[in-house]
């Protein structure tokens, strides 16, 4: 299993560990592991892994078996051998747009308070589908009470509860199409706001910036019908 470093600090840009394993594929296993892999709607994370003898560029990251973090390479090459140390370099740029539109995405549904029935997170643009089968305010609406809500600066906490907590309250799950990760005992709960200014507290395994403020001012791109009763907002930054 390797050490989910993402989740206690969204921040950390660099770590030196050991490599662990390689798999099959030819991926890259480390004890601990600051790239996010693939999940719930975000990409994994890329970037550039160095080692005494060479260097590997990470093209993504994706999640293998018994919690494993696997890093695969951009181009077929050499491995950092078993045991060595490492030292890990994430693109912290591409990273960090993620995370500001995967924050953005929660704000999107505090906006729109419907049901979400997929999603995914991208570096320039961003897309919730919702259960809608009624028109939603004009783009000008949501687009302004989005950067309000960025303009607010709210802060952005983690906090964690048991499987059976989030079952006890499946009011916290927004997502229709990707159910939180139970079965390890934990679930992450990602909240918005604090006590009374709290606007959202919902299941998350993604990195996320710490305020609202930190996210760039955003564009409603477009508002497509996708069937009867679907809806996608797709969201951009506008710098």
């Amino acid at each position: 299993m390797t050490e989910l470093l993402f989740l206690q600090d969204a921040y950390q840009r660099e770590h030196r560990c050991l490599v662990t394993a390689h798999t099959p594929e030819g991926g890259l296993v480390l004890e601990r592991s600051i790239f996010y892999p693939t999940g719930g709607g975000q990409p994994g994370d890329s970037g550039t892994i160095h080692w005494q003898s060479g260097q590997l560029k990470v093209a993504t990251t994706v999640k293998g078996h018994d919690g494993a973090v696997v890093l695969l390479a951009a181009e077929p090459g050499c491995l950092p051998p078993v045991g060595a140390e490492v030292f890990q370099d994430l693109d912290w740029d591409r990273r960090y747009r993620m995370m500001q539109m995967h924050t953005a995405l929660h704000l999107l549904s505090v906006v729109i308070p419907l049901p979400v029935t997929g999603g995914a997170v991208g570096s320039e643009k961003g897309r919730l589908d919702f259960d809608m089968p009624d028109a939603p305010p004009e783009k000008a609406v949501l687009q302004s009470d989005l950067n309000a809500l960025i303009v607010r600066d709210l802060p952005v906490t983690d906090s964690w509860i048991s499987d059976q907590q989030l079952l006890d309250n499946p009011q916290l799950i927004k997502t229709m199409s990707v159910k939180p990760p139970v079965g390890a005992g934990q679930v992450r709960l990602v909240q918005i706001g604090e006590e009374q200014a709290r606007i959202d507290l919902q299941p998350c395994g993604g990195t996320h910036v710490a305020r609202t403020g930190e996210i760039m001012p955003l564009l409603v791109a477009k508002i497509e019908k996708k069937g009867r009763q679907n809806r996608r907002v797709t969201l951009r930054f506008t710098g």
